[in-house]
């Protein structure tokens, strides 16, 4: 089974070229299941209920999200009752929402996708790894579930990395988000595990991840803010991974970035059926 996997969706730019290009994408990579993370698709900040319709009508299976996903509170209600929109599952218990989903696929198979946050520089949240570690308990691969999609919203690669290795022969995929930049590390670890530090964005890479130029600068040049963080509005590039699973353990064959878009070189998967 191909899953494709895309990084933070940034704002109006990143939310464009998604909703423009996901159904041919889907296509051209023969991605049976597609999981995004939307926590800045309104404006930057958060994610609205219109926005996380448009994103599944589109072809997107499942919205992820991280630390930003309750800046726009209007999508608290709307996290009750549309299970496909995640938040992060080491929130403490009676947050709204759910921090998982198990979704089965047009052919049939099940797809269970789980968002963590990390606790480094970050909010002070449960134990991401004993969370995941009850979750897999009760969600199988290979018993409950046909793939298992882990996407860990932090700031630490360190801790990103130790995710990896604790999920390795657990899960298909361990993808990190929240850095806004793609990294060089695509791997599949000696258990089966598929990885990769960050996804990267989708959005404007003329920018400082994903902001517009001069407020960061102001803020990094004279220790003092002079406005808000807006989002940089020009062509975007789709960033994220195409991992292929073995139909008969869930584990990962093939892992490769994908980077289509404007700014960065392009890489598109083109494995054979």
């Amino acid at each position: 089974m191909k899953i494709l996997f895309l990084g933070d969706i940034m704002g109006r730019s990143g939310r464009g070229l998604l909703l423009q290009r996901i159904a041919g994408l889907r296509k051209r990579l023969g991605a049976e299941f597609v999981i995004a993370n939307g926590e800045n698709a309104a404006g930057g900040f958060g994610i609205t209920e219109k926005i996380s319709e448009n994103l599944l009508d589109a072809g997107i299976d499942i919205i992820t999200t991280g630390n930003h996903v309750w800046d726009r509170r209007e999508i608290i209600p709307y996290m009750e009752r549309e299970p496909r929109v995640l938040r992060p599952a080491n929130f403490p218990q009676g947050t709204p929402g759910s921090g998982y989903h198990l979704l089965e696929t047009a052919a049939g198979k099940r797809v269970l996708t789980v968002n963590l946050m990390g606790r480094i520089f970050m909010e002070a949240l449960d134990n991401p790894f004993q969370v995941m570690e009850e979750i897999l308990k009760h969600h199988a691969l290979g018993r409950d579930c046909d793939a298992v999609i882990v996407d860990f919203h932090a700031e630490a690669t360190a801790e990103k990395m130790a995710m990896g290795h604790f999920c390795d022969s657990h899960v298909s995929l361990v993808v990190g988000t929240h850095s806004h930049v793609p990294t060089a590390d695509a791997q599949i670890l000696p258990g089966g595990t598929a990885y990769q530090t960050d996804a990267g964005m989708c959005g404007d890479y003329n920018s400082v991840i994903g902001m517009n130029i001069d407020e960061p600068l102001r803020r990094f040049t004279r220790s003092m803010s002079s406005g808000s963080f807006s989002p940089a509005l020009g062509e975007a590039t789709l960033c994220g991974v195409l991992i292929e699973t073995d139909d008969r353990t869930g584990l990962a064959v093939r892992i490769e970035p994908l980077r289509i878009g404007a700014n960065l070189v392009e890489n598109v998967p083109r494995w054979e059926a």
